[in-house]
């Protein structure tokens, strides 16, 4: 039994070796929000027969490293920072999903907070452009495929869990958080059935303090209280918005 198991193993060894070939990439599909639309990072793609078309950012796994590291480290790369929100989607592995043979692709998506650092990290390079998400029909590969896929599980998540608050600034308005659910879930919500159900998961922390240098009538700003919801959860609170 020992001898045939062993030659088994070696039979799938040389299989492996002979017949599956196949390289394992990442695709990130790194969401940006700046208090007015909701975008994607993309890039120029320079890979035949997909030049000059926008296509998502992504790399090879190396050999020494799992995909959420490999991740991690085009996030680094394109981002300049290491600590976004990171969410694995989905793998795709159609067979004729790449031109150069066969590459399975793990896909995630991260939320970035638009600000000025993030602007002059991506200002240096001129082959990353933020784009609003809605205005993106098309990419090389099977991008689309995969922005719209994780697309959907940003909204999914967003009403079940308070990522919303990873784009927003510490201190904000209901009014910015309003904002922020109807620009990701491209829907109008009603101001008064919305702050009715964020005062019912008393999650949110009243500052004492109104918004300044702004055009309109300052308004009260609050605070994402983690530990409080934290504390709530443990005792099986759901979080649905």
């Amino acid at each position: 039994m020992i001898v045939n198991s062993i030659q088994n193993i070696n039979s799938w060894i040389t299989q492996i070796h002979n017949d599956f070939k196949a390289a394992v990439s990442v695709d990130c599909v790194i969401f940006g929000y700046d208090d007015s639309s909701l975008k994607i990072l993309i890039s120029r793609c320079d890979m035949p027969p997909y030049e000059n078309e926008l296509s998502l950012l992504g790399d090879l796994v190396h050999p020494d490293e799992t995909t959420d590291e490999a991740a991690k480290r085009v996030l680094l790369a394109k981002t300049g920072f290491d600590d976004v929100y990171l969410d694995q989607v989905q793998v795709f592995s159609s067979t004729d999903r790449h031109p150069l043979g066969r590459v399975i692709t793990v896909a995630y998506y991260s939320l970035v907070k638009i600000d000025d650092d993030h602007l002059a990290h991506i200002g240096s390079n001129d082959f990353l452009l933020w784009k609003p998400v809605y205005e993106v029909s098309s990419l090389a590969f099977d991008h689309i495929e995969i922005m719209q896929t994780c697309l959907r599980k940003l909204q999914k998540q967003l009403r079940e869990q308070p990522i919303g608050f990873k784009l927003l600034p510490k201190k904000f308005s209901l009014l910015q958080l309003q904002r922020l659910y109807e620009v990701i879930l491209n829907i109008k919500l009603d101001k008064r059935n919305f702050r009715r159900k964020l005062k019912s998961l008393g999650i949110l922390k009243e500052l004492g303090e109104i918004q300044e240098s702004v055009s309109h009538r300052p308004a009260s700003l609050y605070a994402f209280d983690e530990k409080i919801y934290e504390k709530k959860k443990k005792s099986g609170f759901s979080f649905e918005l």
